[in-house]
């Protein structure tokens, strides 16, 4: 058989076609030597290559963004802070439009594939900005740069380029990998959770590599080769990605979940009246064993937000036995989709402050590290924005900590599968990440001790080792251990089979809300600090503002927020899928 013949017209390999039903659940049809040839850690390489390229891409590009915008796009302090923050945080908005695309349509194979070109034309264009006489910004000899509107309209077209392509691979990626490994497969299923862990510990690995070579090279050779590293890597992940196409297990895309949750919401208006049966097994689904939604498995029926079950609840005008119209009659997994996503809405929502702790490693934290003393001996000194690399270093100690000692200990005590729960390990992150802030305050605290004591308020730099932030960096490392990686496991394991790559947009939404809320916060705290002509807290000679002020603030909004998540964990409802391993 010719090689082209053994792919179907979706991209999937024949092999791969004969794995799945209808529903999406894996089927090996007496075949179980397909069973051992595609997906399960046979397939990551792969994929965790592509992150690891795509990570060192994107934070290489981003993690010096702050000081870019500043010194050649010629923005103050809090400017460069907050485009920063926008653009960041559209980075994490776009992963919508590509889950809806992966889950409705294309499925997660094809929209990984088709951003991942989006994203190095974004990529290569940045570079170009920062490297071509006419788009680069013109320089004086003492440094002070004075972009033209033109210039500065082509760097953010490459850079909401790269956002539109990020928008793509966020949200499919991590889901991906996790469907490599079988539901329903005690075995594979077991290998899963360590998938995310390794899946992050991946991303964090091309981060450190961007946060400490690339901010280098981007402060001491050139911005343009700064940037066009991380455009050669972005098509190292493309090829990569690519290489693993005959191993993939692919889901097929379900339809629009948006349509699908709208019709249970209709129905259920529609049937305001309708009495509920007392007996769940007569709300309305599929006689057969599939649910009657590709790429997805039946539902068991929970009792909670029990006013959408009357969707499911059969009347006389439904002509159930005819063709039932999805507008007036939904199945009980249908119901179940939507009450699995509005569940998830408040565990989501407790993440948004955490993300905002997290963002200050992009913006304020570097802007706090430029008034310290750099240097690392005498000669050399370390950007503020690769101090960024601690938090990496901190999560590559504590990733293979956490699945090699703390789950087997904990599963001892636990019983849990996992050690402790997804939700327990959030909390945890959650409460770790108020000591971040606490850290970060305090030495901003002795910092202007030492200003205040010495005279230093017109200095550019006092001599406080910006090492002293590693601190802050290194707790929020450990926290993402426990938050990040237990969001990606529990949005992906608590989202209904055909919305998964929707479910992984949602996580990574709170990343985008978090910087959009620090960006509000830096705009009420600027805004309110500075009546009746005072600096403000966040001035641009930090000298002679109070930015501890804007830590502190952080640290009391975590502990509000954490207290929210104790509510909202304790009262979850955990999704029931047919046929899962629990």
């Amino acid at each position: 058989m010719a090689e082209e013949d053994n792919y179907t017209k979706d991209g999937t390999t024949m092999a791969e076609e004969d794995n799945y039903t209808k529903d999406g659940t894996i089927n090996y049809q007496g075949n179980p030597a397909n069973k051992k040839k595609t997906g399960t850690w046979t397939a990551c390489p792969y994929i965790l290559g592509n992150e690891f390229c795509e990570r060192l891409a994107y934070y290489g590009m981003s993690s010096n963004l702050v000081l870019y915008f500043k010194y050649k796009l010629h923005q103050d302090s809090a400017t460069a802070s907050k485009n920063v923050l926008n653009w960041s945080g559209t980075c994490y908005l776009t992963p919508f439009i590509g889950a809806f695309l992966a889950d409705a349509y294309l499925g997660r194979y094809w929209t990984i594939a088709s951003f991942s070109i989006i994203y190095v034309i974004g990529m290569t264009l940045l570079t170009v900005t920062a490297s071509v006489p006419g788009l680069k910004p013109n320089c004086s000899p003492s440094g002070v740069c004075d972009p033209t509107e033109t210039q500065t309209a082509v760097c953010f077209l490459a850079l909401y380029l790269v956002a539109l392509g990020t928008g793509g691979i966020k949200p499919c990626v991590s889901s991906y990998g996790a469907d490599q490994f079988d539901d329903t497969d005690e075995h594979e299923k077991t290998h899963k959770s360590s998938f995310f862990n390794w899946f992050y510990l991946s991303i964090n690995v091309g981060a450190l590599i961007a946060g400490s070579i690339l901010v280098w090279i981007q402060e001491n050779i050139g911005w343009g080769v700064g940037f066009g590293i991380p455009a050669a890597a972005m098509a190292i992940a493309v090829v990569s990605f690519f290489s693993g196409t005959r191993l993939y297990r692919n889901q097929k895309p379900g339809g629009s979940p948006l349509t699908r949750m709208s019709q249970v919401v209709v129905a259920s208006l529609k049937k305001y009246r309708v009495q509920v049966p007392a007996d769940k097994s007569l709300l309305y689904e599929i006689a057969d064993g599939e649910s009657g939604i590709q790429g997805s498995r039946k539902l068991d029926h929970t009792k909670d937000l029990s006013f959408f079950d009357k969707a499911a609840v059969e009347i006389q005008s439904d002509h159930i036995k005819d063709s039932p119209d999805p507008w007036k009659i939904c199945t009980v997994t249908q119901v179940e989709e939507l009450k699995a996503i509005i569940r998830l809405l408040p565990v989501w929502a407790t993440g948004i402050i955490f993300s905002a702790v997290y963002s200050q490693m992009g913006s304020l934290f570097v802007v706090q590290g430029e008034s310290m003393d750099p240097h690392m001996g005498r000669h050399f000194e370390i950007p503020s924005a690769s101090l960024s690399i601690f938090d990496t270093i901190s999560v590559i100690f504590w990733v293979p900590i956490y699945d090699r000692i703390i789950v087997p200990v904990a599963r001892k005590f636990t019983g849990h599968s996992n050690g402790i729960t997804q939700l327990q390990r959030m909390g945890i992150g959650l409460f770790i990440s108020i000591f971040a802030m606490l850290s970060a305050g305090i030495l901003e605290v002795v910092r202007l001790g030492i200003v205040k004591r010495h005279n230093y308020y017109d200095h550019d730099r006092i001599p406080l080792s910006i090492f002293y932030q590693v601190p802050q960096y290194f707790i929020i490392g450990c926290a993402e251990v426990f938050t990040f990686i237990g969001q990606l496991e529990f949005f992906y394991e608590q989202a209904p089979d055909a919305m998964r790559s929707f479910c992984s947009a949602l996580s990574l939404a709170t990343v985008a809300l978090g910087n959009y809320l620090s960006s509000l916060l830096v705009t009420i705290v600027t805004d309110v600090s500075t009546r009746g002509g005072k600096l403000g807290w966040i001035p641009d000679n930090l000298n002679r503002g109070h930015l501890h002020y804007f830590f502190f603030l952080l640290a009391i909004l975590s502990v509000l927020n954490l207290v929210a998540f104790l509510f909202v964990a304790k009262w979850y409802t955990y999704k029931r899928a047919v046929g899962t391993l629990r």
